[in-house]
């Protein structure tokens, strides 16, 4: 299974979607999808409400092999979707591979950066992750200046906690977010191409790791970390971009595949009927599809 996972992740056509909101970042999801802080009482309904929302994207028949792959909160992991795991639901019906978010959220800015806080339960996680048949994991920092020091921190430790993934027999999906309002971005995400290179040494021989970054200011700028074999593929965020814009940028980059969040549900409303919404979400993951296929 990991093999076949491994193959279409590495060559198939299409991208991931990001459905990973966790705590902090549910109720502006459940917002946007037309359910607000009235409807639920405590982080259980909460919970309940946008485990239903992903499982009705999951469910669609518009949610089919044009996606790859599907990135997915603990929460979601440990959850079921028509009677099994999640992860399972999607491989064996979809045929999408599954991810799990692993980081527990940012750090205070230090150095014009955003490391991950730590993770003290990293290990049993994974652990969890692998009986869960999970493939691979996500974990997001952010960088918000084109500080020397800061955007070495960050991979740095981007890196050391992709060796224990890798080490656990599952593919990290490294995130260093460049933040599209960084004053300075086209700068740091040179300084991030730079670090991430000279870092890629640290991986062992044949094994491979994922990247998600923001989509650069130069179309093509990071062609040679898609190039490099010790890659499996290279996906881009929507980093707070209209899924039009994103779009847009993403088509602009040979080789960058979309792993878009907020992009992907734009549009998507919980009073929708079904017809409306396996429509529009139809139209999401073609345009989305589209434009990581360049």
């Amino acid at each position: 299974m990991r093999d076949e996972q491994r193959s279409r992740m590495e060559s198939g056509q299409g991208f991931i979607a990001a459905l990973d909101q966790s705590g902090g970042s549910t109720p502006k999801a459940l917002a946007a999808y037309g359910i607000d802080e009235s409807r639920y009482d405590g982080d259980d309904e909460m919970f309940d409400l946008v485990h239903a929302m992903r499982t009705r994207i999951m469910t669609s028949p518009s949610f089919d092999d044009r996606v790859l792959g599907a990135i997915l909160f603990e929460m979601t992991m440990d959850r079921k979707v028509e009677g099994v795991y999640t992860a399972d639901y999607l491989w064996n019906e979809k045929r999408i591979v599954p991810f799990l978010k692993v980081d527990k959220g940012l750090a205070d800015e230090a150095d014009g950066v955003q490391l991950m806080k730590p993770m003290p339960e990293l290990d049993a996680l994974l652990e969890r992750a692998n009986e869960r048949n999970i493939f691979g994991t996500k974990m997001r920092s952010v960088v918000n200046q084109a500080n020397v020091t800061g955007i070495e921190a960050i991979v740095d430790q981007q890196f050391e906690v992709g060796l224990r993934i890798l080490a656990a027999g599952l593919v990290p999906i490294l995130e260093p977010e460049v933040s599209i309002d960084c004053p300075d971005k086209a700068e740091a995400e040179a300084l991030l191409n730079e670090a991430i290179g000279s870092n890629l040494g640290r991986v062992p021989t044949g094994r491979k790791v994922m990247l998600k970054l923001t989509i650069p200011s130069e179309p093509n700028f990071y062609g040679n970390l898609i190039a490099d074999p010790r890659v499996l593929r290279v996906v881009a965020l929507s980093g707070g971009y209209s899924r039009d814009d994103a779009n847009e940028k993403l088509a602009l980059n040979n080789g960058m595949i979309a792993s878009f969040s907020r992009a992907l549900a734009e549009g998507l409303s919980d009073g929708q009927s079904q017809a409306d919404f396996d429509a529009t979400l139809d139209a999401t993951i073609a345009s989305i599809h589209e434009a990581s296929c360049t």
